[in-house]
């Protein structure tokens, strides 16, 4: 934020966040509303709440159970996956397991985040250690990236220098994948409609169930054909498949790392939202970004409308309503400033 000169809005000057739904603690100074009480015409400058520990967050349901059920069960298909891929000399099976590997290290990363979400601040890490689920994405994305080139590697070679494949083994263990990945997802389906973040491990379950499904074929067709070159193409398949959904989360969590706007938030639709509300005239140094992969943050200076004053307390609920409901922006930091305040009401960001 500036230090630009500030000055009464309606009589009131507030830099204030928004309200916000708080994790099981009331705070001394808050209205039944979340947001601070100041006293009209105190212009003390920034403030997210009192002190470093007021936190913004959302009380996510606990699923950890469902959490630790679905990671103990992946990773042990994922240790017998890859053991009977070696034994039976099929690359389709190690595809598949590096897939689910995937789904240990993705179920890891939301429970991760679940956790994080509830940890409090401290005087060292003032936004807490939420942002350390953006950082673990951006980890296992790697790692998923490298693991999975050596199949295609090995894969590529195999296509050249075919070795004998046991299908009906194959087919086996799939079937076996797809009660483990179809069991975890319905762990998840409870969740799946009001949690993002839930939602993302189930629809990563239910897919992979689908996947699992189109190994059992592969092994099924060398089994009546014989054309054991049919594995390594499998395996590509699966292969490329982890690419292009693993290149995805690589994208997302490094643009989430560097701070982008969250995917799916268009800034100019918030401006000209915010813009939309009585008693804004302008805007400037408007900024959205990522928290962590479940948290989205924003702080906007607003140009009050001297020509139209609205009481400053109204107008920020109004705006953070706004944001919350339109654009799931849950930490807004709002300013307000008279046009005499303002270094260029014609720019977003300046």
């Amino acid at each position: 934020m500036t230090s630009d000169p500030h000055h009464a809005c309606d009589h009131e000057h507030h830099d204030t966040a928004a309200p916000h739904d708080h994790t099981g603690h009331d705070h001394a100074g808050h209205d039944q509303h979340g947001h601070e009480d100041h006293g009209h015409g105190d212009c003390d400058g920034h403030s997210h709440g009192f002190g470093f520990g007021h936190q913004h967050v959302h009380a996510p349901a606990n699923f950890g159970t469902a959490f630790a059920i679905g990671i103990a069960l992946n990773t042990a298909y994922v240790a017998g996956e890859a053991l009977w891929g070696v034994w039976a000399h099929s690359l389709s099976l190690l595809a598949d397991a590096g897939h689910n590997l995937s789904d240990v290290l993705g179920l890891a990363a939301a429970w991760l985040a679940q956790v994080l979400a509830t940890r409090p601040a401290s005087t060292r890490f003032t936004y807490g250690l939420r942002r350390s689920t953006i950082l673990s994405a951006l980890a296992n994305a790697t790692i998923l990236l490298l693991v999975t080139g050596g199949i295609i590697w090995e894969a590529a070679l195999r296509l050249f220098s075919q070795q004998p494949v046991q299908g009906e083994i194959v087919s086996w263990v799939a079937l076996v994948g797809i009660a483990v990945n179809a069991v975890t997802a319905l762990l998840f389906m409870k969740g799946a409609s009001s949690d993002l973040n839930i939602r993302g491990a189930f629809l990563h379950m239910a897919s992979d169930a689908v996947m699992a499904f189109s190994v059992v074929i592969a092994g099924l067709l060398i089994s009546f054909t014989g054309y054991t070159i049919i594995d390594p193409i499998m395996s590509l398949i699966v292969s490329v498949s982890i690419v292009v959904g693993t290149w995805s989360l690589l994208r997302n969590s490094l643009d989430l790392a560097l701070d982008a706007v969250p995917a799916g938030i268009d800034p100019n639709a918030v401006q000209t939202a915010l813009l939309s509300l009585d008693g804004v005239s302008g805007l400037h140094h408007l900024h959205i970004w990522a928290m962590s992969t479940t948290d989205t943050a924003l702080t906007v200076h607003l140009v009050c409308d001297v020509a139209h004053p609205v009481s400053a307390d109204r107008l920020i609920v109004r705006a953070s309503e706004l944001l919350r409901t339109r654009f799931d922006i849950a930490h807004p930091t709002f300013q307000l400033e008279t046009p005499s305040s303002v270094c260029d009401t014609h720019q977003p960001c300046c």
